[in-house]
């Protein structure tokens, strides 16, 4: 068999000094920036999130899958970013916090594929002081490729040039993006708003890729070399195997990698939504992922001839899994930030409410059924539940977070957030009839 030959292709990881610099902003102006002038953009987005990356493909045109070290493995990741880099003029990865925080952190991603580093620093209320925060985060780590940094957030032209010319020579300046309202992208208390709820996204997005090409142009960084990774091939071991997936505005936090997992499992995928379909579709298995049911609860609760649905598929005695807000769906009662409840399934002897501080969050290792799986936990909701968990979560960073997973017959059920080609074996223990 021949070997696979190595690649070359432009790339940058956009990373910065910490959350809320405007990572996913700048990463989806330069998506569009480049993509307006003709070319192949493939975006990435490393750590766990579903909501970044939702911007993030309106942006590019093209799906936009996670890239982690953890979740996924580091041979995964460098056959990922091989894979793109014979399809794409332009690499992007938008990275996840600062740009050295966590472990695995993006710095650790960068350094390993050799990724040269675009550090996105908030200039607001900022003048010299911008070059010697830029100075820190090139020299913190030596090795590290770092590029150089955007100015976001600059009260002028006048001020983007002041910023431009106190910065070091080695360090490249990718231009600035304006403090205004019409670039900037609506959050909420999971992170930024689903893509599909911001009327005005496309406009967004076109705003700040001429702005970035008004400020630095549209060149291409440097291409550089990936080589490929071999991997075996995946048994079809869900060969035959309807799945029913929940998908729309109230179950969303869906990774395009898990569905090409099952996929490649051999599954049929039947997608349906609780908020309209009354009938469940035919299928041999169910996976309920999370999502903002506590948005969508009185339509949720009205629908009650699907519930019915999905409560004959359990005794029927067929897998079901449920993360986190599918989860809460198959509980007996949800209450939302306004105090409002609603009763839903009842599958779980579960009673959820939503709060306004994080209940958990972190990455997760999990081992279930004898066999390894990832993923991470993220949320609001804290739940009642008399339910002894057969197993629970680990947090690789020393996080408090250790969610517990509940098993009733065929029914799993848990906050984890799963990432299916972490074991894809596994995942096909948890769906195969």
């Amino acid at each position: 068999m021949e070997r696979a030959e190595v690649r070359r292709c432009p790339a940058l990881l956009i990373s910065a000094p910490a959350s809320g610099q405007g990572k996913t902003t700048v990463t989806a102006a330069l998506a569009r920036l480049h993509r307006n002038r003709g070319r192949r953009v493939r975006v990435f987005k490393t750590g766990p999130d579903f909501l970044d990356p939702m911007i993030l493909s309106r942006a590019a045109g093209c799906e936009v899958e996670q890239l982690d070290l953890f979740m996924g493995s580091p041979l995964l990741c460098k056959q990922q970013l091989w894979e793109a880099a014979g399809e794409a003029d332009l690499i992007l990865i938008e990275g996840v916090m600062g740009l050295f925080d966590g472990n695995p952190s993006s710095a650790d991603l960068a350094e390993l594929f050799g990724i040269p580093v675009l550090a996105v620093i908030d200039a607001g209320g900022m003048a010299q002081t911008f070059a010697a925060l830029a100075h820190g985060l090139a020299s913190f780590r030596p090795g590290l490729p770092f590029s150089g940094v955007l100015g976001n957030r600059v009260g002028s032209v006048g001020h983007g040039q002041m910023l431009a010319e106190a910065l070091p020579a080695h360090l490249h300046w990718y231009g600035a993006l304006p403090r205004d309202e019409a670039v900037s992208l609506p959050s909420r208390h999971l992170g930024l708003v689903q893509g599909d709820e911001i009327a005005d996204l496309e406009q967004r997005i076109e705003t700040a890729a001429q702005a970035l090409e008004q400020s630095a142009g549209a060149e291409l960084p440097p291409a550089i070399v990936f080589e490929p990774q071999p991997f075996a091939a995946i048994e079809p071991l869900l060969q035959g195997v309807r799945i029913g997936i929940a998908r729309d505005a109230a179950f969303s936090f869906i990774y395009p990698a898990n569905l090409h997992t099952l996929q490649r499992l051999g599954a049929e995928l039947v997608f349906f939504s609780p908020l309209v379909d009354a009938r469940l579709p035919e299928v041999d298995a169910l996976w309920l992922p999370g999502g903002y049911p506590e948005l969508h609860l009185q339509t949720l609760a009205a629908n009650t001839a699907l519930m019915t649905d999905v409560k004959t598929h359990y005794q029927a005695g067929k897998p079901i899994l449920a993360e986190c807000g599918g989860m809460l769906w198959l509980g007996e009662e949800l209450t939302a930030l306004d105090g409002l409840s609603a009763r839903l399934c009842g599958l779980l002897p579960v009673r959820a409410r939503m709060q306004q501080r994080f209940a958990a969050l972190g990455l997760q290792r999990l081992l279930l059924d004898g066999q390894e799986l990832r993923g991470h936990t993220f949320h609001h909701s804290v739940t009642e539940t008399e339910l002894e968990p057969i197993a629970r979560g680990e947090c690789p960073n020393g996080r408090r977070a250790a969610e517990p997973v509940y098993r009733l017959d065929r029914l799993t059920a848990s906050y984890i957030h799963f990432y299916f080609p972490s074991n894809p074996a596994a995942v096909a223990q948890l769906f195969r009839p």
